[in-house]
């Protein structure tokens, strides 16, 4: 009978559920079905013996047979396995359900061939009685302990090492062992070793010294020794090679040559010891170098000879010779110079300062012979007087008698700064046809007349530069006619006191059709005048304003208006800085003129008298357009 379900309504007590006797006979019929008809059900829980089936029995947690010394068989259906928590028993397989590790906690003996097709991992000792065949790559965690030989059986067999298998030892058949590539050897630390450093050459290393300890060492190729090699006695039968130094506590004997230990070299017999060095060579003692008849000193410096020193044949000294005494009797030839003491010749003395004396009061004569000259170079320094006889040639200045001249150019006298040149006598007379003078610095000229000698010839005073011609005084009077220049502005410029102040300035645009716009230098109370004529009308602008925003424009523009020839004017305002002529209101016909004077710092003065064609009304030419 299957299981009963009582209904409980869909809220309590609303009347939906089972009645209690339908609810109650419910569950009789449900624990009916539990127990069943007879005691079955009640000796599967109480009977502590239960029976599964034939013999097997279920005693707490343990599978029981009942027959003696039978094996209890677990024997699944078709590909079904025995699983026990995560460890199944599939036929002769045993592996880990949930595919970790399967752990042997105890000692495993294992009395057949085992073959392990994976990677075998042993961290504690693997010990090995029989012959341990690894036919794949054997990887150990731990360190693997051999109690008797290895063998490898094969040739060329090869161990590696690394985990790279970057160093490997190799057997070679009927050789023996290779190492591989250029890896070393080594022996305590890195710096110990023996190295196959290329194909031809084999290298031995030591931090300090290697040992090599036998009766005889037997050297059959060239020795190649590039430091210190200390040995008790060497005997050459050949040709020996030293690229280093040697140092030798005995002697050395080469043929009849002998080198002692404390450097001294000698013969064994009464001939000479030849030191020939080959080619361009040289022989070199110390400091000192032999290169065929010459002797130096090899750091530049000085030979010094301490004994007495015989020359039969001719010296000769190139360079400077420094003596305490020299002492000769017969010609001496000197090439360089004298340094120290005194050279003396008779009755002269030539000494080291560049002094020549004579011994009594005779004169030093200096006569050269034939056409030969005495020639000084440098500056020539005399004290006491000086007396010349005959003509006395300075560059281009000559000197004869009571005439200087010049052989070329002119004659200029210079004084010391803030010194005259005075030409003293009773009587100077330029005797000149024609003398031109330049007054550079003179600051008075006593003349009252300042005149041309020739008709009608101007007299031209001319400044460099921005130099001005300035005349002070109380008054300057102009006798005769004064006449300024003019000056036409075609297109835009900058105005100037040195090239505009004083003269008639013409505003002259060519064709009158393009703007022009002059602008005035900064006001610093000069005095400078700019008087300006329209030479032609320009319908584009005639423009005159200042150049710093702080400088205004102050005074008054006459108008006549030419409709009714009525007169009218136009003052400046406090920020006034720019004149406009349009051509039209504001003026500018041919003829119309203004005049602007630098007065005071920032500040300009205006007049001037302009016209209007009939068909416009005046307006005034003041803006403030810069500042």
């Amino acid at each position: 009978m299957a299981q009963q379900s009582i209904n409980i309504g869909s809220a309590a007590n609303d009347g939906t559920g089972d009645p209690l006797r339908t609810a109650f006979d419910k569950i009789n019929d449900n624990f009916t079905e539990l127990y069943g008809s007879t005691a079955e059900a009640n000796d599967l829980i109480e009977d502590s013996t239960p029976q599964l089936g034939g013999d097997l029995d279920v005693n707490g947690r343990r599978i029981t047979s009942a027959r003696s010394n039978e094996d209890i068989i677990l024997l699944p259906s078709g590909t079904g396995g025995v699983i026990a928590s995560a460890v199944r028993i599939a036929g002769t397989t045993l592996s880990s359900d949930d595919s970790s590790t399967i752990n042997i906690n105890e000692g495993l003996v294992v009395d057949g061939t085992a073959s392990v097709s994976g990677n075998a991992t042993v961290a504690g000792t693997l010990g090995v009685t029989g012959v341990a065949t690894f036919t794949a790559t054997p990887v150990f965690s731990a360190d693997a302990t051999f109690s008797d030989d290895i063998a490898l059986s094969s040739d060329s067999a090869v161990i590696t090492f690394g985990a790279d298998s970057d160093t490997s030892l190799t057997h070679t058949d009927g050789t023996g062992l290779t190492l591989n590539s250029t890896n070393k050897l080594c022996f305590n630390d890195a710096s110990q070793f023996i190295q196959g450093i290329s194909a031809t050459v084999l290298g031995l290393g030591a931090t300090d010294e290697i040992d090599l300890t036998a009766t005889a060492i037997d050297i059959n190729g060239t020795c190649d020794i590039s430091g210190t090699t200390t040995v008790a006695a060497i005997t050459a039968s050949g040709t020996a090679t030293l690229n280093g130094a040697v140092n030798i506590a005995g002697a050395v004997g080469i043929g009849d040559l002998n080198i002692l230990a404390d450097g001294t070299i000698t013969s064994d017999t009464n001939g000479d010891i030849v030191i020939a060095p080959a080619g361009t060579g040289s022989v070199v003692a110390t400091g000192l170098t032999f290169n065929g008849t010459t002797i130096s000193a090899t750091d530049s410096t000085i030979v010094n000879i301490n004994d007495a020193v015989n020359v039969d044949g001719n010296l000769t000294v190139q360079g400077t010779t420094n003596t305490a005494d020299v002492a000769t009797t017969g010609n001496t030839t000197i090439s360089g110079s004298l340094t120290t003491g005194t050279f003396a010749v008779g009755d002269l003395n030539i000494i080291a300062d560049g002094s020549i004396t004579s011994d009594t009061n005779g004169d030093i004569v200096i006569d050269p012979a034939g056409t030969g000259a005495i020639v000084l170079t440098g500056p020539i320094t005399a004290t006491g007087t000086q007396t010349t006889t005959g003509q006395l040639n300075v560059d281009n200045l000559r000197l004869d008698g009571n005439v200087l001249s010049a052989t070329s150019g002119g004659i200029t006298l210079t004084p010391a700064a803030g010194q005259n040149v005075a030409v003293t006598g009773t009587n100077v007379n330029l005797t000149a046809g024609e003398a031109n003078f330049t007054l550079m610095e003179a600051t008075t000229v006593r003349a009252n007349f300042i005149s041309s000698d020739t008709s009608n010839a101007d007299i031209d005073i001319t400044t460099q530069g921005t130099g001005v011609v300035k005349i002070e005084d109380t008054q300057l009077t102009l006798t005769g006619s004064f006449l300024p220049a003019i000056h036409t502005f075609t297109a835009t410029d900058a105005i100037t006191i040195a090239e505009h102040a004083g003269r008639t300035l013409l505003l002259g645009e060519v064709g009158g059709n393009a703007a022009v716009t002059l602008t005035l230098p900064a006001a610093t109370g000069t005095g400078a005048v700019y008087k300006f004529i329209v030479s032609v009308t320009n319908t584009s602008n005639y423009k005159i304003q200042v150049a710093d925003a702080t400088d205004t424009i102050d005074g008054i523009m006459l108008y006549l208006d030419e409709d009714g020839t009525a007169v009218s004017a136009f003052p400046t305002v406090a920020a006034s800085d720019t004149i406009t002529l349009n051509g039209g209101t504001t003026g500018g016909i041919i003829g119309d003129y203004l005049e602007l004077i630098d007065i005071a710092t920032n500040q300009y003065h205006v007049r001037g008298v302009m016209r209007v064609a009939a068909g416009a009304n005046p307006a005034t030419p003041f803006t403030a357009a810069v500042s």
